[in-house]
């Protein structure tokens, strides 16, 4: 299987595990449990889940009404993908960052 293959795969899987971490903090912030920090679920958009984290909140309508979450996910989306890019690009043309 080829890196990219194995990429994907691994990257659906992560933004799965975000959605669905949303999704369990909604649930949970209806039953007054305890909740998954804000920071925590911030940090999981930035470690290239974003698409999961703007799509739980979307679907669970949750952290909705929080700027940090209606901004930030959407710029979290932008910095996966640009991510991404350059670090396809840079191995592409095999660019000796690190």
């Amino acid at each position: 299987m080829s890196s990219l293959k194995v990429f994907l795969v691994v990257y659906v899987i992560w933004n799965s595990y975000v959605f669905i971490a949303m999704g369990r903090d909604k649930r949970r912030a209806r039953l007054h449990r305890w909740r998954i920090p804000e920071a925590s679920l911030l940090f999981m958009g930035a470690a290239l889940g974003g698409i999961g984290l703007y799509s739980g909140m979307k679907v669970f309508h949750h952290k909705t009404a929080h700027s940090k979450f209606v901004v930030g996910a959407p710029l979290l989306i932008l910095l996966n993908f640009l991510l991404i890019g350059f670090f396809y690009y840079a191995g592409h043309y095999r660019l000796n960052l690190f």
